[in-house]
């Protein structure tokens, strides 16, 4: 079981001039956490002295265990905190699971008292199920990108490694609070800290708020030919609303036979098959992620028909949309089928 201090130093905590706590969901990431926590302890070593506590909570004030089964250990549950300390809610598998009742009241409660909090990793579906994320700018990891938006749709979700809007930051999970958090070190003690922090870490380049998470479409499909990134690019951003082939070749000016033959030169497949294969991967992400009913994940991807949505998914993964959600079904998927 790991095991966490809030005094890194032998100084007492109570001279650091920033305060953390860090609450932990069942099944959240470890490495979006230690992302997290690291450069706070770098910053304290590199500086010399206490700049920053942090403490670990759970709901139950027990150990929990992350998605790779390694338990933590925390010192505290749910109870008050300085209104000065921000609150970082890591959060990982199943989040929705995770985000109990319990656990909304104490954020909105720490909300009102005026606490800033931040979401890591999928620990931003779970302000945004608080409320906490209304009217602000928000990002969660890529994968979650989708059902946050069914979900949350008046949330202004970007694509961003992190975000940070007044009392309220959400970084995208993986490496992406060590950004965020180089960032904050950034604000507040200098940038000669943080980049002595990011050298400790052999973190040659701080990414920004404006940098996205994933890789550029090329650098994804292994292929640099401009007009097949753009078709592609199109293809991602019309999932609801499929387009034509022929509109898609209209889009990069070539006929429908060249972007075939484009498409089966550089990628093996036909342009309606690779759509295709984006919408179930979407589709898929939303079942495994969202509490949507089957019809509507359909609609959502582009499918008129249930029918033919059950027909394509099986063809591609191999079980049907109801059978992939498990427990998760519904009585009314189960019906369906």
């Amino acid at each position: 079981m790991l095991t966490s201090s809030a005094r890194p130093t032998t100084r007492s905590s109570d001279a650091a001039r920033h305060h953390i706590v860090f609450l932990l969901l069942e099944r959240f990431t470890l490495m979006a956490y230690a992302a997290a926590v690291e450069p706070l302890r770098l910053a304290n070593r590199v500086a010399g002295k206490p700049l920053y506590s942090w403490k670990l909570v759970s709901e139950t004030g027990k150990a929990v265990s992350c998605s790779n089964g390694t338990q933590v250990s925390v010192s505290d549950g749910l109870g008050d905190i300085a209104t000065d300390a921000m609150i970082m809610v890591c959060g990982g598998v199943d989040v929705q699971r995770a985000t109990t009742p319990a656990i909304l009241s104490w954020l909105r409660k720490r909300a009102r008292h005026g606490n800033t909090i931040a979401g890591v990793c999928t620990g931003a579906w779970t302000l945004a199920k608080a409320g906490l994320l209304d009217g602000h700018r928000a990002t969660i990891h890529w994968e979650n990108h989708d059902a946050l938006v069914e979900d949350f749709p008046e949330i202004d979700l970007t694509k961003s490694v992190f975000v940070i809007h007044g009392k309220r930051l959400t970084s995208a999970g993986g490496t992406a609070p060590l950004d965020m958090m180089l960032t904050l070190i950034t604000n507040a003690e200098g940038a000669d800290l943080a980049h002595a922090v990011a050298d400790q870490m052999i973190y040659s380049s701080i990414r920004t708020n404006r940098d996205t998470q994933r890789l550029s479409i090329p650098a994804r499909i292994g292929v640099r030919h401009p007009k097949l990134a753009r078709v592609i690019e199109f293809m991602e951003n019309h999932i609801e609303d499929p387009i034509s082939p022929s509109d898609l070749a209209n889009e990069v000016d070539m006929s429908t036979r060249q972007l075939e033959r484009l498409f089966r030169r550089y990628l093996n497949r036909s342009p309606k098959r690779y759509y295709m294969e984006l919408r179930l991967e979407r589709a898929r992400n939303l079942l495994m992620q969202t509490d949507m009913s089957v019809i509507s994940v359909a609609l959502a991807t582009g499918f008129t028909s249930p029918s033919h949505f059950s027909k394509c998914y099986r063809a591609h993964y191999d079980t049907t949309p109801y059978r992939e959600r498990g427990t998760h079904g519904s009585d009314e998927d189960d019906i369906e089928e």
